[in-house]
């Protein structure tokens, strides 16, 4: 089997493309703009030519604006679609949810509607919240020693990017599902929770509080965030308050074998 991995040269692809390169008996093509397999989700004849005899291919979104990213995603889409790929494994978000206040909720449930309709069999991992990404909120508070997020008291099932990883691996090994996977963390925890276990891991005092949404959107300024991230930010807790990140699923087992990684665990020690 064939098997091409988009965004290979990112920390998702990469990680899918070398976890199936390791499982052996398949031919595995890693794809990205710079990559030795040439494919830019800008540019639908690379994208073509890259899916070219492919059997399954994993989608790792692409990044940025999401208005660009609507647009790179139709490219992927028909590109798959007219090379006839049999199974697609798209890495969407628990919040997929074109209502959603969440700007790549929006993204998401717009691609997974592109490809029910592309022809291709799919199998959809709809991860949460990657606690690799989440811990770059948590950087200041090891200086400052308070956690300052808009949660409003919801909770957020938050996953390793290993583990989603593990998991759109092993949906590429098998037969398409048709469904989706909520791909999630062990538990779903509050800014308190989160806030004690990085207290915990770090050994450094972590004080959780939560700020009202204008005021997290106003420290985003002050401290120079790129306009467009500050809106994703906003955007995200958004959702998190509405209780969009906090589903707790069993699917990291079921795909794999093993149990997800506690958020505890997957945190980087303390430099």
């Amino acid at each position: 089997m064939r098997i091409a991995v988009t965004g290979a040269s990112g920390n998702v692809g990469g990680h899918v493309a070398s976890l199936l390169t390791e499982a052996g008996g398949h031919d595995v093509v890693g794809l990205s703009r710079r990559g030795p397999v040439h494919a830019d989700y800008d540019d639908l004849a690379s994208l073509r030519a890259a899916l070219r005899e492919v059997d399954t291919l994993v989608f790792v979104s692409s990044d940025g604006e999401a208005a660009r990213m609507i647009t790179q995603h139709a490219n992927v889409v028909r590109a798959a679609a007219d090379e006839g790929v049999a199974h697609v494994v798209y890495l969407s978000g628990l919040d997929a949810d074109v209502a959603s206040p969440f700007c790549y909720a929006y993204t998401n449930g717009t691609t997974e509607a592109m490809l029910a309709g592309s022809g291709c069999a799919t199998s959809v991992v709809r991860a949460s919240i990657f606690t690799e990404f989440f811990a770059g909120f948590l950087d200041r508070a090891r200086e400052s020693g308070t956690l300052r997020l808009p949660t409003g008291g919801a909770r957020i099932s938050l996953v390793s990017r290993e583990d989603v990883g593990r998991c759109l691996a092993a949906l590429a090994l098998g037969p398409p599902t048709g469904r989706v996977h909520a791909v999630t963390g062990p538990v779903a925890l509050d800014l308190e929770a989160i806030a004690a276990a990085t207290e915990r891991r770090w050994r450094t005092p972590v004080r959780p509080v939560d700020v009202p949404a204008a005021a997290f959107a106003t420290e985003l300024a002050e401290r120079g965030e790129d306009p467009w991230w500050s809106y994703a930010y906003a955007s995200m807790f958004a959702s998190v308050r509405e209780g969009r990140w906090d589903a707790v699923s069993d699917e990291v087992r079921l795909l794999t074998g093993r149990a997800p990684l506690p958020f505890g665990d997957v945190l980087p020690p303390r430099p």
